[in-house]
């Protein structure tokens, strides 16, 4: 018996025969990715890997629904070859059984044939063992491929979604915190690459918070390998603050900021071709993120702003985050933003925005990209 890994998709399999065969190569391509040196081939709606292959990473490829270490064998075989994989893999030590048979091709049979067949030859060389299709102690999968045979008895699940690159790629705000991370992967997860950006606004952050976005970004890079956070600094607050406060504007600190930085970030979106913005904002979690002050703030960007998180309950975030991997370095120790005002607007006003935008001098600054 030959050993192989049997990965199965799900999405790809819907699209039509050109878009899935792209998207089949570049799922290959990300398997190689993350583990270089193995070999591959497909077939329509199934990935085959040979060498050495390692679970743990290819959990983590999105596309992948889930993978079997399985043993081929040729259909002919199967008498002798189905209870010596069964023995080798305990079935010795179950009372019940079943057999899931999986068929591909033209044959003179039916799978409900082949399943009665096997279950009868089982049961022959372990006479212990009875049928239990509910609930069995063992499970006996078989995937017959015109001559072909997979025997496998486990199904580990991996992450799903859809190759990563197939929709393009996108920039992410990454604060280090717990939800930005997650709104990153989540979009991973649909198709598209991530390129992290943390905006470094001079005299209100310090390394602490920078050093935990990177830290956090190399947790992501579990899912798309060889990511790096680019750290843009600006001045911009800084003045923009202190002329807010000299008119007792203070209130509107943070929107200035965000608007500040989804300039910023799309700049950088248009510099190295992305599509759109990721942040992890979601309805009413803080001040900035009110249904009026999203409004402010989706003004200030120029190209899309994708808010996967915009439902979501701050709970729904960190079961995610824990899953992720994300949840442990999101919390650990960090200065924080110094520019917070004791009482941040929550109901700022398009036009009134933008007309004290157009009286501040630090309106003016260039973009630092």
């Amino acid at each position: 018996m030959k050993k192989q890994w049997l990965v199965r998709y799900s999405e790809i399999f819907l699209k039509s025969d050109p878009v899935r065969r792209q998207w089949e190569n570049v799922l290959i391509a990300n398997i190689l990715e993350a583990m270089p040196g193995i070999h591959v081939r497909n077939e329509r709606g199934r990935i085959w890997l040979d060498g050495d292959v390692q679970p743990e990473l290819l959990k983590k490829v999105f596309g992948i629904v889930s993978f079997s270490e399985v043993e081929h064998i040729k259909l002919d075989e199967i008498d002798v070859g189905l209870p010596d994989y069964c023995k080798r893999h305990g079935i010795e030590t179950a009372k019940t059984f079943a057999i899931k048979i999986k068929r591909v091709g033209t044959h003179t049979f039916t799978s409900n044939d082949k399943a009665i067949e096997y279950g009868n030859l089982l049961r022959n060389a372990f006479p212990h063992l009875k049928v239990n299709l509910a609930n069995p102690d063992k499970e006996i999968y078989i995937e017959i491929r015109k001559n072909e045979v997979y025997l496998y008895d486990n199904v580990t699940k991996a992450v799903g979604g859809l190759p990563l690159g197939v929709e393009g790629t996108l920039v992410a705000l990454v604060s280090g915190g717990i939800d930005s991370p997650v709104a990153a992967w989540m979009m991973m997860k649909r198709g598209c690459r991530i390129i992290p950006l943390f905006v470094a606004l001079d005299t209100f952050l310090d390394e602490t918070t920078i050093a935990r976005a990177k830290r956090v970004v190399e947790q992501l890079a579990q899912y798309q390998p060889g990511i790096e956070l680019t750290v843009i600094a600006d001045s911009y607050l800084a003045h923009a603050k202190s002329e807010l406060v000299s008119r007792h504007l203070e209130k509107y600190t943070c929107i200035f900021c965000k608007r500040r930085m989804y300039r910023v970030a799309t700049a950088y979106a248009n510099r190295v071709g992305a599509k759109g913005i990721v942040t992890g904002e979601s309805i009413g979690q803080v001040a900035s993120q009110t249904l009026d002050n999203l409004v402010v703030l989706t003004d200030a960007a120029e190209i899309p702003i994708y808010r996967p998180l915009i439902g979501f309950d701050k709970e729904d975030t960190i079961q995610v985050a824990r899953v992720i991997g994300t949840f442990t370095e999101s919390i650990s120790s960090a200065s924080g933003c110094k520019a917070v005002p004791a009482g941040p607007s929550t109901k700022a006003k398009l036009e009134t925005i933008r007309e004290i935008e157009g009286k501040l001098e630090a309106t003016s600054m260039p973009i630092p990209v």
